[in-house]
């Protein structure tokens, strides 16, 4: 049951600090690359810390877990989710990577007709076609003139990844009102696990195969496992403003304020030097985030 706070502020400054740690975490993700830690491993270890804590406080919501089989379909969406994001940012320009993952507009249509049979209505189209438009600037090559367009394929692996990233997302978000009838800690589970089984399942299989530059882990090594430690606590943090923030505040209102890690994904790759953002790439992030606002306010 959602819970209405007297005064919005808390709640919206916790769905910010959300936003604000998924924004920046593409910096752990790099530092843990650089001391030789593949981001699907980080991954892994990211979520396994929590679950191990959650295992040693109550255990009731695994069994439900093992019963149901929407959220084992949970577990696969936000597993995939976190893996597809957390290499994408790591092989690719973060500004690029945040902007194509929020593609979710059209996902989410696509995705509620499919499962839930919500029909799109003329806005949800609009939105699509809004979105598109932003998609096919951003993934132009640079530097090139109108006439040398070309259909927006995903010219790179981090391309890829950040558009099945948003795909997932989409998805996961669906899911999570399909299971809306079961116990918060039960979904939190399966989202957890999922990054667990998940990461390991995608790195093993690369490993296996030689593709992709997926590597063994490193040593142990002071430096690697305290980032993964601070990593990890800064993923709680987040979640706990996540629920905190969802349980007091409407939908469309968190869903306007979780915009805010574009912002801050752009800004600190941009100060870094890890991200270029040109005007073609501005242009096309602005579109695509516009029709993000147009989901989040709209309730068609």
């Amino acid at each position: 049951m959602r819970r209405h706070s007297s005064s919005p502020l808390l709640p919206s400054l916790a769905i910010a600090l959300n936003a604000l740690i998924w924004g920046l975490s593409w910096w752990p993700l790099h530092q843990l690359q650089a001391r030789g830690l593949h981001p699907l491993w980080a991954t892994v270890l990211m979520y396994s810390v929590p679950v191990l804590a959650m295992l040693l406080w109550r255990r009731w919501p695994l069994k439900l877990l093992l019963e149901r089989a929407d959220l084992w379909w949970l577990m696969l969406a936000a597993g995939l989710t976190n893996t597809c994001f957390n290499w994408a940012v790591t092989v690719g320009d973060v500004i690029r990577v945040v902007i194509l993952f929020y593609l979710m507009p059209v996902w989410a249509v696509l995705l509620s007709w499919w499962w839930l049979g919500e029909r799109p209505t003329l806005m949800a189209a609009v939105r699509v076609v809004v979105a598109l438009a932003g998609v096919t600037l951003v993934m132009q090559p640079e530097g090139t003139n109108w006439a040398d367009w070309r259909f927006p394929w995903p010219s790179s692996l981090a391309d890829v990844l950040a558009l099945l990233g948003g795909l997932f997302f989409a998805a996961t978000n669906v899911l999570l009102n399909r299971t809306a009838d079961t116990p918060p800690e039960s979904r939190v589970y399966a989202m957890f696990i999922g990054g667990i089984v998940l990461g390991t399942a995608t790195a093993a299989t690369a490993l296996a195969t030689g593709q992709l530059g997926v590597t063994l882990l490193p040593p142990l090594a002071f430096g690697w496992i305290a980032l993964v430690v601070v990593f990890s606590m800064g993923f709680v943090i987040s979640n706990t403003a996540l629920q905190y923030g969802s349980a007091r505040l409407s939908a469309h209102t968190m869903s306007l304020i979780m915009l805010l890690e574009v912002l801050f994904a752009a800004v600190s790759a941009a100060a870094m030097g890890t991200a270029q953002l040109t005007m073609q790439v501005f242009v096309g992030g602005a579109l695509v985030m516009s029709a993000a606002l147009m989901a989040a306010i709209s309730s068609h």
